[in-house]
């Protein structure tokens, strides 16, 4: 099977797993809801918020360099895996004995558990981990898949089981951990016959690896800070209940994006490194990431915007009024968001992770007084709005360096999303009309809502952007 063949059938396999997910997330989200108070999603998002600081000085960047890199060489990936697996165990004794501050920062006992049961996610994701970014970097895009939908329902059933026996939090702990512990059990089964590891360790043999990681430290560092410093802030000046609010708002309005991206992303990582050395080709592509990037998530982000007011209630059930507005303010920092991920792949491929580095120091000058001059006069919808106009400034800057890197591409680029745009601002005035004259209340109206919106925008993209026999023909190739 050629190489273009194996990434079309692994894009049907990721999207499968993709679309699993999010009906698990979602079905969870909406049981859990139902039977926790704000407060215990707040303790939980502070508790993923310290894993995730603590993963920037064990990953350092393996992923990106292994597949970029096409590395093979046994000896050095056994170092690599070595020093994850030890550095995972290092991160686990420094997270669990640190609870202590942590509470004493949040003024929240309950923290205690849930932090060092978190701390056991380092015992458990580095024993497999190495082997998902050997299977990409193989094109193993259906074993890939496959481990994360059977971990997927493995956490999502946990967790739900344990919520309805009242664990409150901690189901959310256990349901994360069981996920995890299923996922790295057939991800060693699935890669063992690509890399069997050896008992040797030579940081020399890994010199580049470890420069490519330094880079992606520091980034990482810069780039925690700059997407939870709003946490950090709500969490301690706010209190808990709010960041409950802040967080499902946040989380439901990027969900098109974590989800979505990563199925191209994913994909487009191995086969765009053996473009590298040709420009053209790389601009192509990149133009093509964004332009597939903006014509899913647009939609779904447009429409998220105008049925939020009816879609949450019925979703999250009552008492989540309050993240109506903040949904509606994180949904353009998604786009946002969304449009300057791809960066990340030209830059890695291009072995300049230090711009990454750059970028996010930039931001985060920029973000952090905003947060402060917003959040003092309107609360917490001024620190969403700080996080909108500062992700907005990451996103122009992003271009600009995708700029440097392959040339120009601004006038395809602008051709491209004018469609998509107009698309979306027709589903929304429709949806708008629905919602005046007609209703605004209940299933039944949330129902016909999404249905107009999908009705707009596909019958539009059939008519202007992609024709019906061109979709067969795509099918039939895939």
């Amino acid at each position: 099977m050629s190489t273009v063949n194996k990434a079309i059938n692994g894009g049907k396999w990721i999207t499968s797993a993709t679309v699993i997910a999010t009906v698990c997330q979602f079905a969870q989200i909406a049981v859990l809801a139902r039977l926790l108070d704000p407060s215990a999603f707040g303790i939980v998002s502070i508790s993923t918020m310290i894993v995730n600081f603590f993963t920037i000085f064990t990953n350092v960047g393996f992923s990106n360099s292994i597949i970029s890199r096409q590395e093979s060489d046994r000896k050095v990936l056994s170092t690599l895996y070595l020093l994850n697996v030890s550095l995972g165990a290092l991160m686990f004794v420094v997270i669990y004995f640190s609870s202590p501050l942590i509470i004493a920062y949040y003024k929240e006992p309950r923290l205690e558990k849930v932090i060092q049961l978190s701390s056991c996610y380092f015992l458990i994701v580095y024993v497999g981990q190495i082997y998902s970014f050997i299977l990409q970097k193989e094109l193993k895009f259906k074993s890939v898949a496959l481990t994360d939908i059977i971990g997927t329902v493995v956490g999502t059933s946990v967790t739900v089981l344990l919520a309805y026996q009242e664990y409150e939090e901690l189901s959310l702990i256990y349901g994360q951990l069981s996920m995890q512990l299923t996922k790295s059990a057939i991800q060693v089964q699935q890669g063992f016959r690509f890399f069997r590891p050896l008992l040797y360790m030579n940081l020399k043999s890994a010199r580049e690896h470890l420069v490519y990681g330094m880079y992606n430290i520091g980034d990482g560092l810069l780039g925690f800070i700059q997407f939870n410093s709003d946490n950090i802030v709500i969490g301690g000046l706010l209190g808990v209940k709010i960041l409950g609010y802040y967080t499902i708002a946040y989380q439901l309005a990027i969900y098109p994006v974590t989800k979505l991206n990563p199925i191209i992303l994913q994909i487009a990582h191995p086969l765009l490194a053996r473009m590298k050395e040709n420009n053209e080709e790389l601009k192509r592509s990149y133009l093509k990431i964004l332009d597939i990037i903006s014509y899913c998530n647009m939609p779904l982000l447009a429409g998220l915007f105008i049925t939020a007011d009816i879609v949450i209630p019925i979703l999250y059930g009552p008492g989540w009024e309050s993240s109506v507005d903040l949904v509606r303010i994180f949904v353009f920092l998604s786009f946002f968001s969304s449009m300057s991920h791809p960066l990340f792949i030209l830059v890695f491929i291009k072995g300049k992770p230090k711009i990454l580095f750059y970028l996010n120091l930039v931001t985060l000058l920029i973000k952090v007084p905003l947060l402060y001059g917003l959040g003092s006069y309107w609360g917490v919808t001024g620190i969403a709005l700080a996080f909108l106009l500062a992700t907005f400034i990451n996103y122009v800057f992003s271009f600009l360096i995708a700029h440097r890197l392959i040339g120009s591409f601004y006038k395809p680029f602008f051709a491209n999303i004018r469609l998509p745009v107009t698309f979306c601002l027709a589903m929304v005035c429709l949806i708008l009309l629905y919602k005046t004259f007609i209703g605004n209340t209940g299933p039944v109206n949330a129902a016909m809502q999404i249905a107009i919106g999908g009705a707009v925008y596909g019958g539009l993209t059939l008519l202007y952007k992609l024709s019906f026999p061109e979709i067969m023909a795509l099918r039939k190739a895939l």
